[in-house]
């Protein structure tokens, strides 16, 4: 763990070359998701033992507040006044808006959601892919029949003796293998990969802050472990990067490699306060893990209550 660890454009870029030259299926389909086969999620299946299961989302805030400004937005529409009658038949009927890429609410991203010198993941040009009405490719729809497999959960403030990383500190791919060994488990081929850098705890316990400009996150070269595990999926309850960035003149260096580059789905702003005292108390950090975004056939990213099953 480093606060200062600064990347030259030039080496992110040299980097990033490695990394998409690497990337499953050489940026086609359905990105890292091909790296999880039916005989993958069979098996994990077999790592629910006790039949606990545990929400990974956050409450969606609907309060405005300094790491979101655009909060949700629901209201009651029925009945009218909110006040239900004495008699007879009513239904109470709601509506939910929300900017699904906010700095609170737990959110996948999709393949399309990072452009990069105008392109999309596997070089798609994005002014063709992007329009008004939506992407006509690499949109969440990829992801409609959901993602299961086995979830691991990385711990890293546990790691280190604290409560949470504090603002500006990277998790680099020495706290990643270090944090395997301490939970006695190998990150391997198509697993969810969930870091946690106790930024849900931080907010909960100290109050909400600017995460615009400081926040705990993955170092962009801690994603060449996730490349030679080849993961699937990565997700934390943080932005996954880094703030400030990392990189000189790169604002999200993690999600350009991890989308743009690997074709990883992201899951940000998760929230694994449960999990964890569940998963020190059973003394095991590998479970069954299941996303279901909603079916928005060309949106940029879902809303998403992954679950881990133990």
């Amino acid at each position: 763990m480093r606060t200062s660890q600064v990347m030259s454009e030039a080496d992110f870029r040299s980097l990033y070359r490695r990394l998409r030259d690497a990337a499953p299926g050489g940026g086609a389909g359905r990105g890292a998701l091909e790296t999880i086969t039916e005989a993958q999620v069979l098996a994990a299946v077999r790592e629910v033992r006790s039949g606990r299961s545990v929400s990974l989302a956050a409450p969606v805030n609907t309060r405005v507040a300094p790491d979101d400004t655009e909060p949700a937005e629901h209201r009651l529409t029925a009945p009218e006044g909110g006040r239900p009658g004495a008699s007879g038949l009513d239904f109470a009927r709601d509506r939910f808006a929300m900017n699904v890429h906010g700095d609170v609410n737990s959110h996948l991203d999709a393949l399309c959601h990072v452009i990069y010198d105008g392109t999309l993941h596997g070089g798609l040009p994005a002014a063709d892919v992007l329009s008004p009405d939506g992407a006509g490719a690499l949109s969440v729809d990829l992801a409609r029949d959901g993602i299961v497999g086995r979830g691991v959960l990385l711990d890293i403030p546990r790691l280190h003796g604290v409560p949470w990383l504090e603002p500006g500190s990277h998790v680099t791919a020495d706290d990643l293998t270090a944090a395997e060994a301490e939970q006695g488990l190998r990150v391997g081929r198509g697993d969810i990969l969930l870091v946690r850098v106790g930024h849900r705890l931080r907010r909960e316990e100290l109050g909400p802050w600017d995460v615009s400009g400081a926040r705990a996150g993955l170092h962009p070269a801690a994603m060449e472990f996730l490349a030679e595990r080849e993961v699937s999926v990565l997700g934390s309850d943080g932005n996954n990067d880094t703030g400030p960035s990392a990189v000189q003149g790169v604002a999200h260096p993690v999600h350009v490699l991890a989308v743009h580059a690997m074709g990883l789905h992201l899951l940000d702003y998760l929230r694994f306060e449960d999990l964890a005292p569940v998963c020190a108390q059973e003394g095991r950090w590998s479970f069954l893990c299941v996303i279901a975004p909603l079916r928005l056939p060309s949106a940029t990213g879902s809303p998403v209550n992954p679950l881990a099953i133990l």
